[in-house]
């Protein structure tokens, strides 16, 4: 797999990269984003350190927002992920009551009384701090749901599969209790060593970074 992870890297460091704060016109309605993380190199290049996509029409704007932007853990399992290594790593219990999740009338009936909402507000200030600080990515245009998920899946193992790839000694997510975050060196649980990209689905990507890249230099 080194060798598709290293064509990957190279495809995706090419796009125009996306900081915070970004302008959502140059970020497709529909499609998969690539997160990059300062301080994380592989292959010589930015380390790719989480891939994502979207279930719904027209929503990975939203998604990235959910992200980067809207302070509710419950709605990102990627700010849940950057909480949960920031508190490890500090060793505070508020980790215990970040791990709650609100979503639900009933366990906001059940649970708001016993966390403390104004640490839980000031957890998720660092986290949008952290993030927006430290993450950019690119973002290429997948129209189906289908083939979002499908791509999704095969990228993050096609990196996870990869023995060239893997964090700094600084990463964040070695704090994670999540063991697959800091085994994996991605900001993710789901979807690692499974299917990888098969030659024909790297030529699709190939494709669709080639189609980003114009749009790119179209919106410039």
């Amino acid at each position: 797999m080194s060798e598709k992870c290293k064509q990957l890297h190279q495809w995706f460091n090419n796009l125009e990269r996306i900081n915070f704060p970004f302008d959502e016109k140059k970020i497709p309605r529909n499609g998969i984003y690539i997160l990059f993380e300062k301080g994380e190199t592989a292959h010589g290049m930015d380390r790719i350190v989480r891939i994502g996509t979207h279930k719904g029409k027209n929503r990975l704007r939203l998604r990235l927002k959910q992200h980067f932007i809207k302070e509710n853990k419950d709605l990102s399992v990627f700010r849940k992920n950057i909480g949960r290594a920031l508190l490890n790593r500090d060793k505070d219990p508020f980790l215990e009551q970040w791990e709650i999740d609100l979503t639900s009338r009933k366990a906001k009936e059940k649970y708001s009384a016993l966390i403390d909402l104004e640490k839980q507000k000031e957890v998720e200030k660092r986290v949008s701090q952290y993030i927006q600080a430290n993450f950019s990515f690119v973002a290429i245009e997948v129209e189906t749901q289908e083939k979002r998920l499908e791509l999704e899946s095969k990228i993050i193992s096609t990196i996870s599969l990869c023995d060239e790839c893997g964090p700094s000694s600084k990463w964040l997510g070695l704090f994670s209790p999540r063991e697959k975050i800091s085994k994996s060196g991605l900001w993710v649980v789901n979807e690692l060593y499974k299917e990888p990209l098969s030659d024909e689905d790297m030529q699709l990507i190939k494709n669709l970074v080639s189609q980003a890249a114009g749009i790119n230099e179209f919106l410039e």
